[in-house]
């Protein structure tokens, strides 16, 4: 287990790398530039400002002084925040993002399993009909669509929920952005769960279970549930990296103090450190998200070490 853990941590640093060289040049070769506002900067400014953070050297050197900071864990500083560097503010916005993601992130995997066993359960039946259009529904409508209606309906109409901001931080707070960055991930594990657990409950051993006089809940609590959340566990590293993806726009829709809100500003404000400092982060923690993933599979499921 722990060879196979070591060559998957492996296979991550060169994707990282990658990845990272990707956005610093598309960043960099975008047009306009953090300095570049409304007013004009006197170019006696422009030049000192390009001087202290390095954008009057080459291009290939730039990035070779990015690289050996974020190495050091160094993401740079702000552009346009002064008094933060980029590993501050996201050290600020971390926890208020970690918790909506985390909750989120529980609230799909419980649901979206729950609906999957019973819609496997009570297939071809009406009940299974009205939870799969339900489901199709949270797939195909996108958040930032299902987040205003929400708070036009249960904020505004019927005053159950804040409709926004952070407040106090309790459980009334979170309640509406949970469900909306939730909504699809439970929708596609429920669909993953129905799937897997109707295919389970058709494989041999499971006639073997029922042929020994088991009951049904044993047989599925026991038996089918292992091997129907097989599919399940494989997307969950995806699933955490949409989530905290996601959570951008909801946070932003919101008015939660998350990294969202740091992402968004330093987007309209062309701030190149904060972008690509966001964006290295959420890379490292979504690979670092797929590597425990990989991991428990692999726990699972001995099988896929050998492969």
């Amino acid at each position: 287990m722990i060879r196979y853990a070591f060559n998957r941590l492996l296979t991550t640093i060169p994707v990282l790398w990658i990845a990272i060289t990707i956005c610093f040049f598309v960043l960099r070769m975008a047009p306009g530039g953090p300095f570049d506002g409304e007013r004009p900067l006197p170019e006696a400014v422009k030049a000192n400002l390009a001087a202290h953070y390095n954008f009057d050297k080459p291009l290939i050197e730039q990035y070779f002084i990015y690289i050996s900071d974020v190495v050091r864990g160094d993401l740079g500083p702000s552009f346009t925040t002064l008094d933060f560097t980029v590993s501050e503010q996201i050290a600020i916005g971390l926890p208020y993002t970690l918790i909506l993601g985390g909750a989120a992130f529980f609230v799909s995997i419980l649901l979206g399993v729950a609906a999957g066993v019973y819609g496997a359960l009570n297939r071809d039946t009406y009940s299974d009909h009205v939870l799969a259009a339900l489901i199709l529904t949270g797939l195909v409508v996108p958040n930032f669509l299902v987040a205003p209606i929400f708070q036009l309906v249960f904020g505004l109409q019927l005053e159950w929920f804040p409709v926004g901001g952070w407040g106090d931080g309790s459980l009334r707070y979170l309640i509406l952005p949970v469900a909306v960055l939730s909504l699809p991930h439970i929708a596609r594990i429920s669909r993953l769960t129905r799937g897997s657990m109707i295919e389970a409950l058709n494989t041999n051993f499971i006639r073997t279970a029922h042929s020994k006089g088991l009951s049904d809940r044993a047989i599925v609590w026991r038996h089918a549930l292992r091997p129907a959340l097989m599919p399940v566990i494989s997307y969950l590293g995806p699933a955490a990296g949409f989530l905290l993806t996601g959570s951008l726009v909801v946070e932003s829709i919101f008015g939660i103090p998350g990294i969202g809100r740091y992402f968004i500003n330093a987007a309209l404000n062309r701030d190149y450190g904060m972008v690509l400092g966001t964006v290295v982060f959420y890379m490292v923690l979504i690979m670092l998200l797929n590597l425990i993933v990989d991991i428990f599979y692999a726990w699972l499921d001995p099988r896929v070490r050998t492969r």
